[in-house]
């Protein structure tokens, strides 16, 4: 009797150890898939700020770095930004909001503007390379690119920001140029983020729907005029969609510093 005790005793004890590496093999798994991702979250930010003019008519950047900074972003596309421009004292509004944010920056001018720029620019805390910007049609309308680094990763892929016209003719003029940067490399993965002035089922989106995805789909994702929005015209796209996943968006709660809302989007990047 005592000798089936000790065997059943021996049993128990192995079974439990057995039970008890079982669970610890797991949970490293579980870590290790953890760590495998740990970083390729991307959080990306579009916000037209009105030449820094916010609804009470105060030009305040020091306002729209603190909006910017709420959201810990690492790519932000900026639209309607001054650059060294009579209304806005002569302040290089990107340099200004990189510095006030710690990132690093990038301007493209759509046209001269008293005695400055005027366009759009981004800013980045991501590791960036080769950069450009190319002329949109329609009123002075300019798209900015630049090459990112996938955090914690060798891989890359090209973020793009945008201010689409406010008519329809030259929003749809301007996308066959904007696929016209992906010629012979349809599947490079890209990030784009701006004011497209188009609603969600618009001719403008259908038709940037065919190669892009949105990151920013929802109906309560309104940006659009910022203290009582009931439109939404600013997206987050992303392509190809096999690259990416949707984790967050959301549109920042702020009625005053511009006259549109920002809108946030944080997605994972999925190797292939």
């Amino acid at each position: 009797m005592m000798r089936q005790k000790c065997i059943a005793l021996t049993r128990s004890i192995a079974l439990a150890a057995l039970i008890l590496l079982n669970l610890g093999c797991a949970h490293l798994a579980r870590r290790n898939d953890a760590s495998a991702n740990d970083g390729a979250r991307i959080t990306v930010l579009s916000y037209n700020i009105h030449h820094g003019a916010g609804m009470d008519g105060k030009i305040d950047l020091e306002r729209i770095a603190r909006v910017i900074q709420s959201a810990s972003p690492d790519l932000v596309s900026l639209q309607e930004v001054d650059r060294k421009t009579q209304r806005s004292g002569g302040v290089d509004e990107a340099q200004t909001l990189a510095d006030l944010t710690g990132m690093s920056f990038v301007f493209g001018s759509a046209m001269d503007y008293q005695g400055g720029k005027y366009g759009n620019a981004i800013l980045s805390r991501l590791p960036v390379g080769a950069s450009g910007h190319h002329a949109l049609p329609g009123e002075p309308r300019v798209i900015v690119e630049v090459d990112c680094t996938v955090p914690k990763s060798s891989a890359s892929f090209t973020f793009m920001a945008t201010h689409l016209d406010t008519e329809a003719e030259p929003r749809l003029a301007s996308i066959p140029l904007i696929e016209k940067l992906f010629e012979g490399q349809p599947d490079k993965p890209a990030l784009l983020a701006g004011d497209l002035n188009a609603l969600p089922d618009s001719p403008t989106m259908r038709a940037l729907g065919k190669t892009w995805s949105s990151a920013t789909a929802g109906p309560d994702l309104l940006t659009f005029p910022s203290g009582n929005p009931n439109r939404q015209i600013d997206y987050v796209l992303f392509r190809p969609a096999d690259r990416w996943k949707v984790i967050e968006a959301r549109v920042l709660d702020e009625p005053i510093s511009s006259d549109h809302r920002p809108i946030m989007a944080v997605v994972e990047w999925r190797a292939p």
